[in-house]
């Protein structure tokens, strides 16, 4: 696969994951400082990937919401909570899910902010049920 086609199948996975509102949004701040950046993520991380067979898009959005967990990146963890929630067909109960078993491995603190970052998301979108 030479780097057009996999810029076309990144941007097309990366719509797939993170929903066309997002990405648009993303394209719209496109400048001469980030262009290279946002090139090489939508070859490599989108189009190069995500793509590969051999893990499910379910499983990988559940591998990158942990490990913005345990990294401690809050935007990137809302933004893939969001996307899981919006585009990916889970629901709140499935990123509790994830939390509790994240608290084990990446441990209570990182788990308790989290948990504060995910309830906003779900509260933003509507889907908390009481």
């Amino acid at each position: 696969m030479d780097d057009d086609e996999r810029r076309r199948q990144g941007e097309a996975k990366r719509r797939d994951v993170l929903g066309h509102a997002w990405v648009d949004k993303s394209a719209a701040g496109r400048n001469a400082f980030n262009a290279d950046f946002l090139d090489l993520i939508t070859r490599y991380a989108w189009g190069e990937i995500w793509t590969r067979p051999q893990i499910d898009p379910r499983t990988r959005r559940v591998l990158v919401i942990g490990t913005l967990l345990a990294l401690g990146q809050w935007e990137e963890f809302r933004l893939h909570v969001r996307a899981a929630l919006t585009e990916g067909g889970f629901t709140p109960q499935d990123i509790k899910e994830i939390l509790l078993q994240q608290a084990i491995y990446c441990g209570v603190p990182a788990v308790n902010h989290a948990t504060k970052e995910a309830l906003a998301v779900i509260q933003e979108l509507g889907l908390l049920d009481r």
